[in-house]
């Protein structure tokens, strides 16, 4: 069996591995980079019509949005995802789709390739740990990953070879649920995988999310004391419906402005508890009837709440601030000069956001700063998904060259073996 790296190694973005041998071919994930308009995977069009089966992670754009390539150049088959995550991919390709015009580009596959992709899904044809027969020769089982509700890591084993693929994994989110070797079916954890493909995107970073949170609770509770307001740029899904019910909890006497979309978003999560951790649907319950939280979704709402003059905390569904609407909120909070805007998640190069990083300067009265929320995993926690899940190789992925060197040669010093640092265009037999 062969790993032929199309996307997503060595690199953050675009995620998208190809698994063959002569009878099989099996693709996971299949992304796009946000950088200039778009990078997307090396996909080869005479591998995609013999495809034997797609399987999606979950819906973020560096793990989706180059599907409709797939059906452009000739696959015909489904994509083995959850419903959730099928039901979020729509307001990607809107999103992508604007972003990719904005840029004075235009998008490498038309909406018929986009409207072509059919689903087939996972929850619905087996329980967490059981195994699906997703093509023949190719058997699948899941497990919630705790990035998005519907995200999911997944072992697959393909003609004798086993390999598992965690998709973007978190155990430390507020309110989402990740399992560990315990969903596996039986008999399975005994026996380690032959290749293992990782999220490490925070590289040899150890730590934990309580730390960044009390830094992050220190730097917003220092702007307010100084009668200032937080911006918090996050994405529609995921870090933003988790840190919203954290400032919540934390900020009990400060009002929190959130665009219509954030708490929107909060729907899906409580039709679908069965992706949450227990208490959590309760905890977003008490946020969507706190009458603190003010939901805006027009300009002249925004406006409002920006002229009430309070110290408060301004969420806004662009985790980079590419949008208009991202920038007119930090525009607003630089020409009153107390703001800062704290951006919590990763920046691609030459977005507004790592502009405003890389030039403090440019702030303006509104200064920018980098506080990490994890929705990824470090050198801590890759070390502990090694133990616990096992496998003979293992190929780190979600992080640049250097980074990915520096993980494998720390964790090659404790005695792990089998690691591989690669990058889109390498391949990996095993």
């Amino acid at each position: 069996m062969q790993l032929d790296i199309w996307g997503g190694a060595g690199e953050h973005g675009r995620s998208c591995y190809l698994l063959h041998n002569d009878r099989i071919r099996v693709l996971l994930d299949c992304g796009v980079k946000k950088t200039g308009a778009g990078q997307y995977p090396l996909v080869d069009p005479n591998v995609i019509p013999r495809l034997n089966a797609v399987f999606l992670s979950h819906a973020h754009e560096d793990h989706s949005m180059a599907l409709p390539l797939l059906y452009k150049h000739g696959y015909r088959g489904v994509v083995w995802t959850t419903r959730a995550t099928a039901q979020q991919l729509d307001t990607y390709f809107a999103s992508w789709k604007k972003y990719v015009s904005g840029q004075s580009a235009e998008l490498p596959y038309d909406d018929e390739h986009v409207e072509a992709i059919r689903f087939a899904y996972l929850e619905e044809a087996g329980a967490s740990g059981e195994w699906i027969n997703a093509a023949p020769h190719v058997r699948a089982c899941w497990g919630r990953s705790g990035h998005l509700v519907g995200s999911v890591w997944l072992m697959l084993e393909l003609e004798g070879r086993r390999v598992y693929f965690s998709g973007d994994y978190s155990s430390e989110s507020v309110l989402l649920a990740a399992d560990g070797p315990e969903a596996l079916p039986p008999g399975t954890a005994d026996c380690p995988a032959d290749l293992a493909v990782i999220d490490a995107a925070y590289g040899m970073d150890a730590e934990a999310q309580p730390v960044l949170l009390e830094r992050l609770a220190a730097r917003i509770g220092q702007a307010l004391a100084q009668g200032g307001s937080v911006l918090l740029p996050v994405p529609a899904f995921g870090r933003g419906q988790d840190m919203l019910v954290w400032a919540r909890e934390r900020f009990p006497d400060v009002p929190l402005v959130a665009e219509r979309e954030l708490l929107q978003a909060f729907g899906p999560m409580l039709a679908r508890p069965e992706w949450l951790k227990p208490g959590a649907a309760e905890r977003i319950r008490r946020c969507l009837e706190d009458p603190r939280v003010v939901r805006v979704a027009t300009d002249a709402q925004r406006e409002q709440a920006l002229s009430a003059g309070r110290s408060a905390l301004y969420f806004t569904a662009d985790g980079m601030m590419q949008s208009e609407r991202a920038q007119w909120y930090y525009r607003r909070l630089a020409a009153a000069g107390n703001g800062c805007a704290i951006l919590t998640g990763h920046l691609a190069a030459g977005s507004f956001g790592q502009r405003l990083l890389d030039d403090p300067e440019a702030g303006d009265g509104c200064l920018a700063e980098a506080i990490r929320y994890k929705v990824h995993q470090g050198v801590a926690d890759v070390r502990r998904m090694l133990r616990a899940f096992g496998s003979r190789r293992t190929v780190p992925v979600h992080t640049g060259r250097s980074a990915t060197d520096a993980l494998c040669a720390a964790l090659a010093a404790e005695g792990f073996a089998g690691l591989h640092s690669l990058e889109p265009g390498e391949a990996l037999r095993f």
